[in-house]
């Protein structure tokens, strides 16, 4: 090598040199441009990371480790079907009741899914197939949720034979439909009262309980629309909004924002909190439960309460910004064009949403009176 350097012209080695550290200089700007519009682009970007996780819906599933290891399947796949999050804690207690999250096809979905059982044997299918077969019976039942769960144990025929009798889901048409099918399968020999106080009633086809058994595993409430909801009591607008609003004024200038924050009560003593958990901490202030402090997020508070016209707003309404998604923001409207919330900047603070800010521009609507 060395011989064949003293057979190159010095001038020419020189000139390649040059070349050589000039190629090297462009190489390292380029890089520090890149950095640089990496961390400017998290910079612009530091009020839209409101990213809230999963969280269980609303309501609260008091269910088995078994079970619990589903929750981000099925949170995947009601997202996959478009079924609301609300729904999942619900169906986590189906599958409880179910399968208590044992075995290869812990929704019992085999059957709706190719007409036989066992033929399903991968969990994960099982958890896709089930919640779709859950959000079709929920559609057919007129989203009727205790007529929904119990149709998942008994077949479609049962949501006919209600909407043939009052079209609303009760115990009695419950019972009276499992005894009117026994009748009609009890001479094959298969069919037996999974129940003992059915018994006197003949009522052996199914679980004419089901949905009580399924229930024992959920604590929450049902709204009049069919879908789960945390107790709630009073009501936002007017003096109780001022007094939500009072409470979640305390925290100005105490908190800064964390995703995933205020979901524990260590968090809420430092003062970590994000958008919905914020929401949720001011309204427990004033006594009203809007949902879990582990699940709450901007999807589940979007199902609670009752909508109001945008013309309508009074303080203590709860207002929904479109940032990273739909609904990915939430606050509480305080009057005048402006909402108290936890921001990714300032932590909890008032800020506005006039035309022409930045929430402004991003505030879509979506109101509820809690």
């Amino acid at each position: 090598m060395h011989i064949v350097l003293q057979l190159i012209p010095k001038k020419y080695l020189i000139g390649g040199t040059l070349i050589l550290l000039g190629l090297s200089g462009l190489l390292v700007m380029s890089t520090i441009v890149a950095i640089t519009g990496e961390f400017e682009k998290d910079s612009q970007q530091s009020d839209v990371t409101e990213i809230e996780g999963g969280g269980i819906g609303v309501g609260t599933a008091n269910v088995s480790p078994e079970v619990m290891k589903y929750q981000p399947l099925l949170e995947k796949y009601a997202q996959k079907h478009g079924l609301d999050a609300s729904y999942v804690p619900i169906m986590m207690a189906l599958m409880m009741q179910e399968s208590g999250g044992r075995g290869n096809d812990p929704m019992q979905s085999s059957e709706s899914f190719c007409g036989s059982v066992g033929c399903i044997s991968s969990p994960e299918l099982s958890v896709d197939k089930g919640v779709l077969h859950f959000k079709s019976v929920l559609e057919k039942a007129h989203y009727d949720l205790k007529l929904c769960l119990q149709s998942y144990n008994f077949g479609g025929g049962f949501i006919n034979y209600v909407m043939k009798n009052g079209g609303k889901y009760t115990p009695e048409l419950a019972i009276s439909f499992s005894q009117l099918q026994y009748q009609k399968v009890k001479h094959t020999g298969n069919y037996h009262c999974v129940r003992p106080e059915m018994v006197p009633y003949s009522a052996c086809y199914g679980d004419a309980k089901y949905v009580d058994a399924v229930l024992k595993y959920y604590t929450g409430t049902i709204t009049a629309d069919g879908k789960p909801a945390a107790p709630a009591s009073g009501g936002s607008g007017g003096k109780s909004g001022v007094k939500v609003i009072d409470a979640g004024k305390t925290l100005i200038g105490k908190t800064r924002y964390v995703f995933g924050g205020g979901r524990s009560q260590s968090d809420i003593n430092a003062g970590r909190f994000d958008c919905s958990s914020f929401v949720r901490w001011a309204f427990e202030q004033v006594g009203m439960n809007v949902g879990p402090m582990s699940g709450v997020t901007t999807d589940t508070l979007k199902t609670q309460g009752q909508a109001i016209n945008p013309k309508d707003m009074k303080p203590g309404d709860v207002v929904f910004f479109d940032t990273y998604k739909i609904d990915g923001h939430v606050g509480i409207y305080v009057g005048n064009n402006q909402f108290l919330g936890c921001q990714g900047k300032t932590g909890v603070a008032i800020a506005s949403m006039a035309k022409g800010t930045y929430f402004g521009e991003r505030f879509n609507g979506r109101v509820k009176r809690f």
